[in-house]
């Protein structure tokens, strides 16, 4: 079994890939003050919980956008399973043909996603991961990584929408039941749910206006599946595209 580790800002995703498919999927929070050994007791509850024997874990290869929780996972990491993780980074062989202006600073979980999505479907595509923040790629039609944007995720709009506010109330990501609301909360589920979906509608729109020609999109992140319902554009959903990323690139860099 590979074990697959996406760092991100808010979460860390865990997932057991075993010939091509993905046996768990679990979820931690990210915090860079916990040391290597907490890392490595967290994950050896959470892979008894999943009834994942330590020896079965043949590697593990990890995408990170956190710098200070990089290092003390890959620590854990070999103190749980004895062996060295592969980091999505400089040096790691993605096959990608990433043309922006410093193809170094592209985010390790983006290849990731990229790397999925190119095998599963034909570009151009248009590549959107709902996380901490929301990242659009655009992979031309010859699959070459060309650029994008990075907005503010639709959970960090809400907390600041509630925090920096003395009158509104926090809320849940619960489905919109219309777009004009007839009270507080309604109003900002609209706002911001509806409103992220009409964002993702209009980048698309204008992306595809610039390129000059359609694209197919695929969305993936922990809010995607809130927000891609509430949209007009198609959109193919996937949950696990890192996941079936990092464990195509952990296959390709062992050959």
């Amino acid at each position: 079994m590979i074990l697959t580790v996406d760092i991100g800002n808010s979460n860390i995703v865990l997932g057991g890939v075993k010939d091509d498919a993905i046996v768990f999927e679990a979820r931690l929070r990210t915090e860079v003050t916990k040391t290597s050994d907490q890392y490595c007791v967290d994950l050896k509850i959470l892979l008894d919980v999943h009834n994942v024997c330590v020896e079965d874990i043949e590697g593990c290869i990890i995408a990170s956008v956190v710098p200070q929780v990089l290092n003390s996972f890959q620590t854990a990491i070999k103190k749980l399973i004895g062996k060295n993780s592969l980091v999505v980074g400089p040096g790691i062989k993605t096959g990608l043909d990433i043309r922006l202006e410093n193809p170094g600073q592209t985010g390790a979980d983006l290849v990731a996603a990229d790397v999925a999505a190119l095998r599963e479907h034909k570009p151009p595509l248009i590549v959107i991961d709902m996380g901490t923040a929301t990242t659009m790629a655009v992979l031309d039609p010859n699959g070459a990584h060309i650029g994008g944007c990075i907005i503010p995720g639709v959970k960090l709009s809400m907390d600041a929408l509630t925090e920096k506010t003395a009158l509104l109330p926090g809320l849940q990501l619960d489905q919109p039941r219309r777009a004009v609301g007839r009270n507080t909360v309604d109003a900002m589920r609209s706002g911001i749910m509806i409103g992220a979906a009409c964002m993702l509608d209009g980048m698309v729109e204008r992306m595809e206006a610039e390129l000059g020609y359609k694209t197919t999109v695929v969305i993936t992140g922990g809010i995607a599946k809130f927000i891609a319902p509430l949209c007009k554009t198609p959109m193919i959903y996937d949950k696990d595209l890192i996941i079936k990323g990092l464990a195509a690139l952990y296959r390709d860099n062992k050959k």
